[in-house]
């Protein structure tokens, strides 16, 4: 008989959700680990019937394995059900099935990669590889069927301890979920309104209205003004909301809002505040290499005489100012009314700055106030009229808005989550459940309510996946949905791609309050940036370890792994300035790693690793330890030290994302990498020569940057070949210097390019006509030291233009037609020779914010500015204009167009 296979631990308590807020078995009914296991049993069920790719015996094995698989989904659940109980063996149970699945994934996926290997052989060898086995492919199918039958022993070992702990209820017919989303119930809301620009602030309209008073007052001297509150109190969301009004954007010159948070590093919030406040002068590389004091004259010049605001929001430390400012006092008065303005949960913070300062106190919400938040979310006024029983709810959700004592984040998560279930027995329920947010178990109890209410286990992966952030990270959307991607959290589809799939699922979580929004593309209408709230991280991070989803390790802990005696060993971490230097051996098998300014950081050989993405760290034995690791789906380096690619890098068949834009190589990069045919983004700076014969028609995004050194290598055919190839790209940013002219006549191959940056040519002597430009571009930009005939002509035709950028026309005069450039919303124009621009009556009927930089030959504004219908900001860089004979400028003024630089 086969011996028992699970050990009977004691039963454990549950790990609270955060060392600030208290948590009971009752907030982790809601929860389930299901979600990261079932993505791993989905995967592989797809995986194992390909039976095109596993050949010779192991075709069968995997056949058979699918029927496992089937049977691991059903006592997955009910392990998982009793698991939430209490039952501690049934939490073995999950941890078993889900280091099975894992394992199951890997010896797969090496026989699925010696597949995909022979077919790229060339020559004879790829013929006999693909006809006949090779002795090292006989090798790899045995022990892959070995290794399938010693998963298989494992699996059928743990149905009969879960059958003898009485796990096991009743499996049935149990169907494997789909990996596969035609149906699943994700909504599609539109754009998501959770920005600067359109944020709610419900109860804080007089709060907003006197910050924004004491923001503009007459008294000229320097000095801060603070918003003080508890978490979750509403501090961020009304300061960005005092920042937009349009009183502030059009009293202060210039405004720059930078996230301290508790780990935050001055010379980074300067770097920051730089880029913010001189824009696209100054480009990331530049920045990069910039001594501190560098970065704080360059500051400190460009504010000379400009009243700013500065914004510092979530500061924890009473010497925060001064760390930011020591570098020879950079935000000085220049007694012109400039201001400071902060945010933090600590009034002694708010007193602490050495300068003239206004305390606002942030109070929680009344009861009137907290009803009208909670009912925009749960009751709005689109679906009031389509409830009969109205009244019974209003009962209800005023007894649940009496609990929430004010909080808004806890209005807004659970106003939200009962939107979505408007029953009298789930909001009866809900109210029962309620807590207090007094100790933080009611926050709790909402946040894993929330979580359980999510659609499908993919995007609870998704939400739960934000902890490997640190605390306030500013969120790339972009990098975010190529993470969740190459974890294999988003599922296939016929209708829409991963791509459109994860977006959707980005304003899924903003519209459920899980996450904000802080930015979004003017030229696409979705997010660009997000952030998550502490409180949610804090849970997310919790949550994600008791699953044994992910570790996160910052400097306070021992080793990796370290969580509770009742949570599972992950196998993802996420270090955070993490100061130990090395990994420990018991991560052998981490599938993701994830690394957040390491001082020093030696990179453990990491056979099954997945995801490598690493920020602002030094790497020891980086090239040594990344050999080998043929399962690597992403890997990104950002501002790393010390990195050289193996020769190797082009065998990582599954790589989908490589990103080295911020991470100056030791050697070139290996020319192998345009071998690999999965890569779907490439962002490449530097130490990179031109592809030869490397076809790469997958690819969608693709970002090269050349150094000055590597021109010599791309000012050849091969360049142009090798972009010819690539029809699917919608992004592309392309600096060559010079760029040859043929580069911008590749486009017209490239029809579902939406974004376009190139730069620098030398000469451009005219454009393509306007259909051989992509005709879905939104965002273009041109730069060249000379263009010799007007661009206006042409590119006013493109339909759905939102953003353009030239610069170098040469050319004395300027026209723009009627109805021409539909959707231009922003247009920038530098190193202009034109002295009149003649624009017609509904020509850029949209266009709000144009900006000129060193256009000299411009004497006075251009009269057809006037005729602009939605023109509300007008900078001017080093231009010879004045403002008190300017008469367009006097009228755009006037009808209160901020005019000025």
């Amino acid at each position: 008989m086969t011996q028992p296979f699970l050990p009977q631990p004691q039963l454990h308590s549950v790990t609270p959700f955060s060392t600030k807020h208290s948590e009971s078995l009752e907030q982790r009914e809601g929860t389930m680990v299901e979600p990261p296991v079932s993505a791993v049993v989905g995967s592989i069920s797809n995986l194992a019937v390909q039976e095109t790719t596993l050949l010779s015996g192991v075709t069968l094995e995997a056949g058979l394995f699918k029927d496992e698989l089937h049977r691991l989904q059903g006592l997955l659940k009910n392990a998982d059900t009793k698991r939430r109980s209490g039952n501690a063996n049934a939490a073995i149970c999950v941890r078993q099935i889900r280091d099975a699945t894992y394992e199951a994934e890997n010896v797969l996926e090496v026989v699925d990669y010696m597949e995909k290997r022979n077919r790229l052989k060339k020559g004879f060898m790829g013929a006999v590889s693909r006809y006949a086995r090779l002795p090292s492919d006989l090798i790899t199918l045995h022990k892959a069927g070995t290794e399938i039958q010693g998963i298989k022993r494992k699996i059928n070992e743990i149905f009969e301890s879960a059958k003898r702990l009485k796990i096991i209820l009743d499996l049935g017919n149990t169907e494997l979920e789909k990996g596969y989303v035609e149906d699943e119930s994700v909504q599609d809301h539109g754009l998501v309104v959770q920005n600067f620009e359109d944020v709610e602030v419900i109860g804080f309209e007089k709060e907003q209205k006197e910050i924004v008073e004491k923001l503009i007052e007459k008294d000229n001297k320097l000095s801060v003004v603070s918003i003080v509150g508890m978490g979750g109190a509403g501090k961020t969301t009304l300061a960005r909301k005092v920042c937009t009004s349009d009183k502030i954007k059009q009293h202060f010159d210039t405004i720059a809002w930078v996230t301290v948070s508790q780990k935050f590093k001055g010379v980074d919030l300067l770097k920051d505040i730089m880029k913010q406040i001189v824009g696209t002068r100054v480009d990331g590389s530049e920045s990069d290499q910039m001594e501190d004091y560098e970065i704080g004259k360059k500051i400190r010049d460009f504010l000379k005489g400009k009243r700013y605001l500065v914004v510092l929001d979530d500061v924890w430390t009473t010497d925060t100012w001064n760390k930011i400012n020591k570098m020879g006092n950079i935000f000085s008065d220049s007694n012109n009314g400039s201001r400071v303005m902060l945010t933090s949960s600590k009034i002694d913070v708010a007193h602490h700055i050495a300068m003239p300062t206004y305390v606002h106190e942030l109070k929680l919400l009344d009861g009137e106030k907290s009803w009208q938040l909670f009912s925009s979310k749960a009751l709005p006024s689109y679906r009031r009229s389509l409830i009969h029983n109205i009244n019974e709810f209003e009962e209800l959700g005023r007894e649940i808005v009496r609990k929430c004592n004010g909080l808004p984040l806890a209005l807004a998560v659970i106003g939200d989550y009962l939107s979505r279930n408007l029953s009298v027995e789930a909001w009866s329920d809900r109210l029962l459940s309620c807590g207090s947010t007094e100790n933080g178990q009611m926050m709790g109890n909402i946040l894993a309510r929330s979580y359980n209410d999510l659609p499908n286990y993919h995007l609870k992966s998704c939400f739960l996946y934000l902890a490997v952030f640190p605390e306030d990270y500013s969120i790339s959307v972009m990098h975010l949905i190529e993470l969740w991607i190459a974890e294999g959290f988003i599922p296939h589809s016929t209708k829409h791609t991963k791509e459109q799939i994860a977006r959707k699922y980005v304003t899924e979580l903003a519209q459920r309050s899980l996450v904000q929004v802080v930015r979004i593309s003017k030229a696409h209408g979705w997010s660009e940036e997000m952030r998550i709230h502490d409180i949610l991280r804090d849970w997310c991070e919790q949550e994600a370890r008791y699953a044994g989803f992910l570790d996160v390790i910052d400097k306070s802990a021992v080793h990796i792994g370290e969580s509770s005696s009742n949570a599972m060993i992950s196998y993802r971490s996420s270090f955070q300035k993490y100061s130990h230097g090395d990994m420990f051996p018991e991560t052998p098998n981490l599938r993701t790693l994830a690394g957040f300014n390491l001082s020093s950081f030696s990179v453990p050989k990491l056979r099954f690793l997945r995801v490598l993405h690493v920020e602002n760290s030094s790497l020891i034995n980086f090239c040594r330890a990344i050999c080998g690791c043929i399962h690597l789906r992403y890997l990104r380096l950002n501002r790393c030290e010390h990195v050289t690619l193996p020769s190797s890098i082009g065998q990582f068949l599954y790589l989908q994302t490589i990103d080295l834009r911020g991470t100056k190589l030791e050697s070139a990069l290996p020319t192998s990498v345009w071998d690999i045919p999965t890569l779907r983004h490439v962002y490449l700076k530097r130490g990179f020569s031109a592809p030869r014969n490397h076809p790469q028609k997958e690819l969608q995004s693709l970002y090269l940057d050349v150094a000055d050194e590597d021109t010599k290598y791309f000012e050849t055919e091969d360049m142009v070949a090798f972009l010819g190839q690539m029809t699917k790209l919608t992004t592309l940013y392309l600096d060559v210097r010079p760029m040859l002219t043929k580069m911008i006549h590749l486009l017209a191959n490239m029809t579902f390019l939406v974004e376009v940056d190139l730069l620098m040519f030398r000469l451009l002597d005219k454009l393509p006509e306007s259909q051989l430009f992509p005709q879905c571009l939104r965002r273009l930009r041109l730069l060249a030291n000379t263009i010799e005939e007007d661009p206006m002509p042409i590119l006013e035709k493109l339909p759905y233009l939102v953003e353009l950028t030239l610069s170098g026309y040469q050319g004395r005069t300027m026209f723009c037609s009627a109805q021409g450039f539909p959707r231009l919303q922003k247009l920038e124009l530098g190193n202009f020779s034109i002295e009149e621009w003649r624009i017609e009556v509904e020509a850029m009927p949209r266009l709000s914010r144009l900006l000129f930089y060193a256009c000299r030959n411009m004497k006075k504004l251009p009269e057809g500015l006037l005729l602009l219908p939605s023109l509300k900001e007008l900078e001017l860089f080093n231009m010879y204009l004045n403002s008190e004979d300017d008469v367009t400028w006097k009228k755009l003024d006037a009808r209160g167009c901020k005019v000025g630089d």
